[in-house]
């Protein structure tokens, strides 16, 4: 039993030196994350296919259990939206075969005006993908929480190619007024929907987005624990990502929530010891 959490990044300058050994070359930044969470969010490959030996590198520096959730390409999702994309898919896949069981899930965020009336779209790209990889996707129109016609009809959708419906939970991020430059520059940008706990999978995948205050980010995230330690008694592996608006604790945040849930399910697995954030010394 393996719960899997991670962060929306491997490497951040507030971790530098605090959290993680200064200086690391680029090489080696991603094995020194893996040793605090065992999974992350893919989120650059939306702005850029990555290099083979960029994605070798990755494969290279994590244990084939560490979870990577990838997002695919924007010219992909929201630019052609999902239309005529073939060629730019395989050139993905092909990019990204180097990271092999790795590959947790690739991940279809789509933007807030794809809606009902798209999902012919989403039926249509979905079922043309390789069954040798999982999928995960992101709405963000409200008519998906709100209208339950329009939620049952995206769940069949998914549930033709077992895809997993992946929830970005902004709910206690927006109960409070900002209080930052980064909670008011997030406000601006993340996404006000209903918090949504329903998995679809063995393997759901959860996004949460908390406060820069530790306090109102664990407040916030008291649902998902019980959520979670429940799916993992239900035989599912879920994954969860700790988001906060300048992801400064965001390390030692997704710790603390595999602890709590780890103590409501004490057969769960712990995570490993991290990586001292002094650089190893010969003397």
């Amino acid at each position: 039993m393996r719960l899997h959490v991670g962060c929306a990044m491997w490497t951040h300058a507030s971790w530098q030196g605090r959290l993680l050994p200064h200086p690391l070359p680029p090489g080696e930044r991603l094995r020194a994350y893996a040793t605090w969470c065992n999974a992350v969010e893919g989120n650059t490959t939306f702005y850029a296919t990555p290099t083979r030996s960029a994605v070798e590198s990755w494969a290279a520096q994590t244990d084939p259990d560490f979870r990577f959730v990838v997002k695919l390409p924007k010219p992909i999702t929201h630019e052609r939206r999902l239309v005529d994309v073939d060629e730019q898919v395989r050139a993905f896949l092909a990019a990204m075969e180097p990271l092999g069981p790795r590959t947790h899930a690739l991940w279809v965020q789509l933007p807030g005006s794809f809606g009902p009336g798209d999902l012919g779209a989403l039926a249509a790209f979905l079922g043309r993908l390789p069954s040798s990889h999982r999928y995960a996707v992101e709405v963000r129109h409200r008519a998906f929480f709100e209208e339950e016609r329009s939620a049952r009809l995206l769940e069949r959708v998914l549930a033709g190619v077992e895809a997993e419906w992946v929830p970005f939970d902004t709910t206690a991020f927006f109960t409070h007024p900002p209080t930052s430059d980064a909670e008011r520059d997030a406000w601006t940008k993340k996404p006000r929907v209903p918090r949504r706990t329903r998995a679809l999978t063995a393997h759901p995948i959860v996004r949460y987005l908390g406060r820069d205050a530790t306090e109102r980010t664990v407040e916030g995230w008291r649902p998902w624990v019980g959520t979670v330690a429940g799916w993992l008694r239900e035989g599912r592996s879920p994954t969860v990502f700790i988001h906060t608006p300048d992801n400064a604790d965001a390390l030692t945040l997704a710790r603390r929530f595999h602890d709590e849930v780890r103590a409501r399910v004490p057969e769960l697995d712990p995570l490993p010891e991290p990586m001292p954030n002094e650089p190893l010394t010969l003397f």
